[in-house]
């Protein structure tokens, strides 16, 4: 089969290999669609520290080929998306249905502290309880259910109010999917802060009801203008800087959601006295569970969230480096990869 590996920083290979056999307790998906994720950006740039050489590739879709002895739920032909969080069900997070948190968590071409090989392959074995079936859903819309799982995962830390006011800074393909969610959840007023054009446009479009250009306007001086108070401020890009710009826009008694991937090293300024007299809350939000997929499953098979929007670019695996480029210069949105192609 052929596969993507990462074998150094920015070095991608395409190359062939053996076609992997399940184990007892897994499936072998022929993977159909898988999403560039930014995570899958930051272990090709070396900036999220990974151990060359790997396959990545965690937002994905595809057709069960084979069943290992000991599946009886899955056979061949079954369509499925696949959730790459692989969790230990042992630890006290994961038996409290925290498996995010998983103390010895694995992920399936993601960060984890364990990494197998990706969905950037023709191939993956997967746990028969990591996959959800899709029905008649096609691949494209069905590999966005790991990201909107972790969107999902992140709304839920905020405890969102119907009628509450959000902003949301960045509007890549992640940015979008928040916005669709919390207008979906019930959000009053959705405000979104992003430079590029094309964006700002996609964030209206899916849903946002103000997006302003933070090159030209001061959010500070803006957001206050057009809604008030901010409920809930929304950092979706993994910049220091504009994390405390979310928390900066935060009102009293509001939560700030960090959920961009921001550098390993980095640290932010706050007032921890906002903090306290305030009670403003700030709550960090990593990946995502059983429940939260097979949430965003239903969600993408019931047509409550618009993917066709988000995808402005698809490649073969031979694309991956191009996919890689375009999305360090901000070039159109999500990309989706087909193995087969």
């Amino acid at each position: 089969m052929k596969a993507a590996t990462l074998t150094d920083a920015r070095t991608v290979e395409i190359s062939e290999r053996e076609r992997p056999e399940p184990d007892a307790d897994e499936l072998l998906v022929a993977i159909n669609a898988c999403g560039i994720c930014a995570t899958d950006l930051h272990m090709y740039s070396g900036s999220l520290t990974v151990e060359y050489p790997m396959v990545p590739g965690h937002e994905s879709a595809g057709e069960v080929v084979a069943a290992g002895e000991g599946v009886e739920e899955y056979r061949e032909g079954d369509r499925v998306a696949i959730n790459p969080s692989v969790p230990c069900n042992d630890c006290r997070a994961c038996k409290s249905g925290r498996e995010n948190l998983c103390r010895d968590l694995t992920s399936i071409g993601g960060a984890a502290k364990h990494i197998v090989d990706g969905a950037f392959a023709e191939y993956v074995c997967v746990p028969a309880g990591n996959v959800e079936e899709i029905g008649e859903m096609d691949y494209r819309t069905a590999a966005f259910a790991e990201p909107l799982g972790c969107c999902i995962n992140g709304v839920d830390q905020v405890d969102l109010t119907s009628g509450e006011t959000v902003v949301v800074i960045g509007a890549g393909a992640i940015g979008l999917l928040l916005v669709q969610l919390f207008r979906t959840s019930g959000a009053g007023t959705i405000v979104v802060s992003e430079p590029v054009d094309e964006r700002r446009e996609a964030a209206l479009e899916v849903g946002a009801d103000h997006a302003l250009d933070p090159t030209e306007e001061e959010p500070a001086t803006v957001v206050p203008d057009l809604v008030g108070e901010v409920d809930i401020a929304v950092e979706a890009v993994g910049v220091p800087e504009l994390i405390e710009q979310a928390y900066s826009l935060t009102g009293p008694g509001g939560r700030t959601l960090v959920f961009g991937v921001p550098p390993e090293d980095a640290t932010v300024e706050l007032s921890p006295f906002d903090l306290f007299s305030a009670e403003r809350e700030v709550v960090g939000t990593y990946s995502l569970t059983p429940d939260t997929f097979a949430r965003a499953v239903t969600l993408l098979q019931n047509g409550r969230i618009d993917v066709d929007t988000l995808v402005t670019d698809e490649f073969g695996l031979n694309g991956l480096q191009e996919g890689f480029d375009q999305m360090e210069d901000r070039e159109g949105l999500k990309k989706m990869v087909y193995p087969t192609r």
